[in-house]
């Protein structure tokens, strides 16, 4: 595989948007040199035998049962309340109504 040159990197910075300076255009160039040669050799290796995966061991959910347990009354929930109105919390207004 050809190395990944400062023009293409170059390229790849303008479609992205970002501004790179010629020091950074050298250093991305081979860093992404290492990367491309990396998944290449990945894709070497990968069999044609071994079926694709998405994790290296068997994933198994850890479930409970559901248990209906009680909850705050009305009553309970607005005693701490600082205003309530009509059996809810009361709350500044912070929109005006819309006329």
């Amino acid at each position: 595989m050809a190395a990944i040159s400062r023009e293409e990197v170059a390229h790849l910075a303008r479609l992205s948007r970002l501004a790179v300076t010629e020091q950074e255009l050298d250093r991305f160039a081979g860093q992404l040199d290492v990367i491309l040669q990396s998944v290449a050799r990945v894709g070497e290796v990968a069999a044609d035998d071994i079926p694709p995966t998405s994790h290296s061991v068997p994933l198994v959910n850890v479930l409970r049962e559901d248990v209906v347990v009680p909850g705050l009354t009305r009553a309970e929930a607005l005693s701490g309340a600082p205003d309530a109105a009509e059996d809810r919390f009361r709350v500044p207004q912070i929109l005006a109504d819309e006329e």
